[in-house]
């Protein structure tokens, strides 16, 4: 279990290691922020940030994705994962926007999580770095991070690892926490090669003693 020593001198570390950690997705509003995020599912930031930069030269309000056939806004983001689904999600969640909230996104999260392609995640997202509200969203380098230093247990689900940041991390910290978190785990805490041997935090976790343990007998082919 971590303490509230532990989580400090975590989250000291994470902050002096990705001191300008922010969301690396391309965006100019929370329409765009939004739309990013949901195509962001199961897709990395770095394609996502290719697509959308024409995507969003051509789509600047929801009546754009609403004025051109679903099979063109197919067309335009098939580089990305689950597009079709996603192509379709983004025009219904066009309409409903216009529909209910006058063609803004709304700045409430159950408000949010109400759109089609929006989840909890995408929500938190939104409300933090859109609107400035304190959130935590758990992706999957959030999520792998957290159980590796105990933050969590292994057999959490994501929205139980979110509590338990939420806890354990001041709310004023809850928005950089996430994106030094999300950087830990993109540049340092990989998930198929962690940085062990070169890593701060490795005399409190587990998962990177257990790894360097077993480094030597890897190398001697054993």
């Amino acid at each position: 279990m971590a303490t509230s020593a532990k989580v400090r001198r975590i989250l000291d570390t994470l902050g002096e290691m990705f001191p300008d950690a922010h969301c690396e997705l391309h965006h100019s509003n929370p329409f765009e922020l939004t739309i990013a995020v949901l195509l962001s599912a199961q897709c990395t930031d770095e394609t996502v940030n290719k697509v959308t930069a024409n995507l969003f030269q051509k789509y600047k309000r929801p009546e754009d994705y609403l004025a051109v056939p679903l099979e063109e806004l197919e067309q335009d983001i098939r580089r990305i994962g689950l597009y079709r689904n996603k192509a379709k999600n983004i025009q219904k969640l066009c309409q409903l926007v216009l529909d209910q909230y006058g063609g803004e996104i709304p700045q409430k999260h159950e408000q949010l999580t109400e759109l089609p392609g929006v989840g909890r995640k995408t929500a938190n997202v939104v409300v933090s770095n859109a609107f400035g509200v304190p959130a935590i969203a758990v992706d999957t380098h959030v999520e792998r991070v957290s159980k590796r230093l105990g933050l969590a247990n292994e057999e959490d689900s994501v929205l139980e690892v979110e509590k338990k940041l939420m806890r354990k991390v001041p709310r004023d910290e809850w928005t950089l926490t996430h994106h030094r978190l999300i950087f830990f785990g993109r540049y340092h805490c990989k998930a198929q090669s962690p940085q062990c041997e070169v890593c701060p935090l490795l005399d409190i976790c587990k998962f990177g003693k257990k790894r360097m343990k077993s480094a030597p007998s890897r190398k001697n082919g054993k």
